[in-house]
């Protein structure tokens, strides 16, 4: 009975023994940029993660598609470039702000000026009825009173 306790508890903790990937950069520099491109390149496929939290296999490989060109001697820019071309702008935690995303930082406040707007022409077209009900008014009962 001791012998099975200690397999399941062995089985059960398999997926515990994941490996991790270690990678030898050729200088300190390029370890640092590695670690801040995989801090802000998404997932694929698990969409809320970024690739350095996923263990997901694609991004396994976007990883080490990452090493490699960043030993290859490409720019920051280059290899976020080459992601977004392969996989969308999704594949950035931060996108662009242009086009599409643009419209996305900005229609909100558009929006609420459009609202603010439309509601002050509403209050003020609403005073303005009432100061004119209220000279009609006036008008009326002044020529009630002068005509018994």
């Amino acid at each position: 009975m001791k012998y099975l306790l200690i397999i399941c508890f062995a089985l059960s903790s398999w997926t515990a023994n994941a490996v991790i990937e270690t990678y030898e950069f050729s200088s300190p520099e390029l370890e640092a940029r590695y670690q801040t491109l995989v801090q802000e390149l998404r997932c694929p496929k698990c969409q809320n993660q970024n690739i350095a939290d996923s263990n997901a296999p694609i991004s396994e490989d976007l990883r080490r598609r990452l090493y490699q060109e960043l030993e290859a001697g490409m720019s920051d820019e280059d290899i976020v470039a080459g992601m977004v071309l392969r996989y969308g702008e999704f594949v950035r935690y931060k996108p662009a702000r242009s086009g599409v995303t643009l419209w996305l930082w900005w229609a909100p406040w558009i929006l609420l000026l459009g609202g603010l707007t439309l509601w002050l022409g509403v209050v003020l077209r609403s005073r303005k009825a009432r100061v004119s009900l209220d000279s009609k008014k006036d008008q009326i009962e002044k020529l009630l009173k002068d005509h018994p």
